[in-house]
């Protein structure tokens, strides 16, 4: 058995496990933990497929972006775990036949895989990447939706900005280039009182 297979087996058995921990855990921290641990393997099986940025987009945005605001969110919040559970036995038979439909599913292309069937041959050359083809391709032949999405992504980002950071009436602003003109004669006054007589 080759290495490769090894590895295949490892993550995805250990893929398996952390995704049926995201649902038995009964701390919603774990279970998020549980998750970030499920898309990180999910990332190493992307790598051994040779999807080099969707590995690394999976790990930048799943991992780095959203499971840091759900863990954020859950610890900040109270969140009532009784109330969550008051469904799971309700709910668990069509859970159940949807996993084991899924489990079929994949078992059927696996099989229909190890009957013959060659893996299509890859477009790349042995010394490309992934990343690399679709950088070239992105800044080439879409270079101007490319570049179309990111003046919406900056409208939207100064938009939201300004919906924000509304100007209030009773807020004071301070102007800097005025603190720097001040001089001591336009901030200082010496007041000359005269001196209390003793009784």
């Amino acid at each position: 058995m080759a290495f490769e297979t090894v590895l295949f087996y490892a993550f995805g058995a250990v893929l398996l496990a952390a995704a049926l921990r995201v649902i038995t855990a009964r701390n919603p921290v774990h279970a998020a933990l549980y998750l970030v641990l499920a898309f990180v393997t999910a990332a190493a099986l992307w790598l051994l497929l040779h999807a080099e940025f969707l590995a690394l987009a999976l790990v930048l945005v799943y991992v780095g972006a959203v499971m840091v605001l759900f863990l954020f969110v859950v610890m900040m919040l109270d969140v009532n775990l009784e109330r969550l559970r008051e469904g799971f036995r309700q709910h668990l038979p069509l859970a159940l036949a949807v996993g084991v439909l899924m489990a079929v599913e994949m078992a059927l292309v696996l099989l229909h895989r190890w009957q013959g069937v060659a893996a299509p041959p890859r477009a790349l050359a042995p010394e490309d990447s992934n990343t690399r083809a679709l950088g070239r391709l992105l800044y080439t032949q879409y270079a101007y939706a490319f570049e179309l999405a990111a003046v919406v992504l900056l409208v939207a980002i100064v938009a939201a900005i300004a919906l924000t950071l509304r100007r209030r009436k009773d807020r004071r602003l301070v102007d800097p280039a005025e603190q720097v003109r001040a001089r001591r004669a336009e901030r200082v006054r010496l007041v000359s009182l005269p001196a209390e007589k003793d009784r």
